[in-house]
């Protein structure tokens, strides 16, 4: 009719989905976790009441307008991801920091990919899926984690963030290399990423003081982003791939910016990122994980067991004290962004089945959950945080001295 608006699909579906977000964020403050974890909780239990009571797919969640979106906020939250690195603690501790972080990629990876094969029975694409999905290190629960207790101003803290960015990259680099087909169309995909990355500091670094306008910044980051990952996605990868590397080799001009980067995250975070969550969780099968629930706890032990096995010998010839052992191969032990980006990429190009993908997810997202809490009742360090206490005090007693 002439004069009346109807309501768009869209719309109504996009409605739904930030309700979910939102009621997913009321949760997670409430509960003191990170909200990425709630939001694949929510997703799971939205798709699966959505499922029973009006059918498969009754949340759209494989619409071309969410699957973008989703997409858009896997890319941002992995760049973001990346310039998170302080090349100064990697150049002070770098050593244990790229002796933790390959371990802590290879020692599940095999793990995880010879328990799947052979216990479990998946075929060889399946299982090496699996080994990279659960050799991942959450940089959001670490990162959360470390700034909440204050280790962040403190070796020990910037340590621990380092391996994490060394077990993100083999993660991203194991997951292009097994699964990413090789054409000209990769090696077009390569020599083009190689030229920006050695090209982006330098340009970036006269755009950022040049165009003070926070817009125009944001602009010529998205731009290249999603340039990159079009040309990820036609060489037959993946647009997160080069989204790490990139955020990496901007650490230094982006991550120095600390109000843009906050804008940034808030932008990231506030919209992008739940879609992607929520939608992962969604494709979640809960009857698949209450039939067998064997194959849950196996791939969430073959995680842990192997993480824990592979990294505390090696943390021991760097960290003397045994908390501080502990507390790192257990922070290591967590996983939630990469693994649910692994999961997904693998389901979408059929490398594993819903049921598969299913009990992936759900292993990741009790590792974010279970060694975080493990890690924090029984193994704190609290003799770091009073050291880092007297350090600033003394810091502020001095400064005032001065002043007087």
């Amino acid at each position: 009719m002439t004069g009346v608006i109807l309501l768009d699909d869209t719309f109504l579906y996009a409605f739904m989905w930030l309700g979910l977000a939102l009621v997913a964020i009321i949760v997670a403050r409430m509960l003191k976790v990170t909200s990425a974890l709630i939001e694949i909780c929510i997703g799971a239990i939205a798709g699966f009441i959505a499922n029973s009571y009006f059918g498969k797919g009754a949340l759209q969640s494989d619409d071309d307008w969410l699957k973008f979106i989703a997409s858009a906020g896997a890319v941002l939250l992995t760049f973001l991801s990346g310039t998170e690195l302080d090349s100064k603690t990697l150049r002070r501790c770098y050593n244990e920091i790229i002796i933790i972080g390959i371990v802590g990629f290879t020692a599940p990876f095999i793990g995880c990919t010879l328990l799947a094969y052979h216990i479990l029975g998946w075929s060889s694409q399946a299982s090496l899926l699996a080994g990279v999905a659960l050799s991942t290190t959450s940089m959001a629960v670490v990162y959360a984690v470390i700034v909440e207790y204050g280790f962040h101003k403190t070796d020990f803290g910037k340590g621990v963030l380092g391996a994490c960015f060394v077990n993100g990259l083999a993660t991203v680099i194991a997951l292009g290399l097994l699964f990413s087909p090789f054409t000209y169309k990769t090696v077009i995909f390569i020599v083009t990423s190689v030229v920006a990355f050695g090209a982006m500091p330098f340009i970036t670094s006269r755009v950022f003081p040049r165009f003070q306008h926070r817009g125009i910044r944001t602009k010529w980051i998205l731009l290249v982003l999603f340039g990159l990952g079009a040309l990820a996605i036609w060489s037959g990868s993946e647009a997160v791939l080069p989204a790490y590397i990139l955020g990496m080799v901007l650490a230094e001009v982006v991550g120095k910016d600390d109000e843009y980067i906050s804008r940034m995250r808030t932008m990231t975070i506030g919209f992008f990122t739940p879609f992607y969550f929520l939608r992962a969780g969604s494709l979640v099968s809960i009857p698949d994980i209450i039939i067998a629930p064997l194959v849950l706890f196996g791939l969430l032990g073959g995680k842990v067991v192997s993480k824990t096995f592979g990294l505390y010998p090696v943390i021991g010839r760097f960290k003397t004290n045994k908390k501080e052992q502990w507390y790192y191969t257990l922070l290591m032990s967590t996983g939630l962004t990469f693994g649910t980006i692994s999961a997904i990429f693998g389901y979408s190009h059929g490398i594993i089945n819903q049921a598969q993908y299913s009990f992936l997810v759900a292993a990741v997202i009790l590792s974010a959950v279970i060694p975080t809490i493990v890690a924090n009742s029984f193994f704190l360090p609290k003799h770091l945080i009073i050291k880092q206490r007297t350090i600033e005090a003394e810091r502020e007693d001095t400064e005032d001295d001065g002043v007087r």
